[in-house]
């Protein structure tokens, strides 16, 4: 029987099933293995599959399929956790290299401890705010969509979009512990709006440098964190003058730290963890 060899590993709970496909891709059909090995009951359980690749333009190249199947442009834990694991597997020496991704080129620097990486520090890129980017639709185009009241099932929400490579609906909330993530988000993700769907954050400012969020997570439903979320967060906190440039961002198991820096790009900064490597034992589909 054949063995398909993964490696679980999480952001802050943001958790992904790594494959190495630098010697070729394990089936044609990305999309339902990844529904199957990320299902929490029948297959591994996670939030999605990472495969890693060679690059042509990059050091690698990686490639994210949600749970249900979706292929993202980009994922902030997957990142780091990606660094990781290529640093700690031995298919790098460098503590900083680039990453390809669909949303673009990835640099990242790692921070190591006795030959382990405990914390990555990755560049996502610089923001887009205005509606065409995220893409949202509606008007003015090339304006950027700042607590715009949408209606949702007769409910009306107010929410601020960030593209940071990918899309994002981001809602002000009292208490972001307490937000009707399950109801809300998958409305919003789905919302027409939204022609590429959106994720959805539900954020509470604690203060100028610190706020509290809580993510619908596109294609994986809830996430107990997100790298882009956060980044999308504290951008949408930033721009929206509640906080300063750099926040950091507290997730249910820990905390991210997201820097608007001088050069206009978004640094995002957090540990990875790997936790096991398996064998996918079921027929490849």
């Amino acid at each position: 029987m054949e063995r398909l060899v993964f490696t679980k590993m999480h952001g802050l709970g943001n958790d992904y099933l790594f494959i190495d496909a630098r010697s070729g891709y394990p089936t044609e059909n990305l999309a339902e293995l990844s529904r199957q090995m990320s299902h929490r009951h029948l297959g591994a359980g996670a939030d999605g599959i990472i495969l890693i690749l060679s690059s042509n333009i990059s050091d690698f190249k990686m490639r994210i399929f949600n749970a249900d199947g979706s292929e993202a442009e980009t994922c902030g834990n997957g990142i780091r956790c990606f660094a990781k694991y290529v640093y700690e597997h031995g298919l790098t020496k460098k503590t900083e290299f680039t990453i390809e991704t669909l949303a673009g080129p990835n640099r990242v620097k790692l921070h190591t401890k006795d030959g382990k990486v405990d914390r990555v520090r990755s560049n996502m890129g610089k923001p887009n705010f205005e509606r065409s980017k995220i893409p949202m639709l509606g008007s003015p185009i090339d304006k950027p969509v700042l607590e715009e009241p949408i209606d949702v099932d007769g409910e009306t929400v107010k929410i601020t979009a960030v593209n940071i490579g990918n899309p994002h609906a981001v809602i002000f909330v009292p208490d972001a512990t307490k937000a009707p993530v399950s109801q809300l988000g998958p409305k919003i993700e789905n919302h027409p709006l939204f022609p590429q769907r959106t994720n959805v954050e539900f954020v509470s400012i604690v203060d100028k440098s610190n706020i509290v969020m809580r993510i619908w997570e596109r294609g994986s439903g809830i996430t107990m964190a997100s790298g882009s979320g956060s980044c999308a967060s504290a951008l949408a906190s930033m721009i929206t003058n509640r906080t300063d440039k750099r926040v950091n961002v507290h997730l249910v198991y820990g905390i991210l730290t997201i820097e608007w820096a001088e050069d206009g790009c978004v640094y995002q900064e957090g540990p990875a963890e790997e936790v096991y490597t398996g064998y996918w034992l079921q027929a490849l589909p």
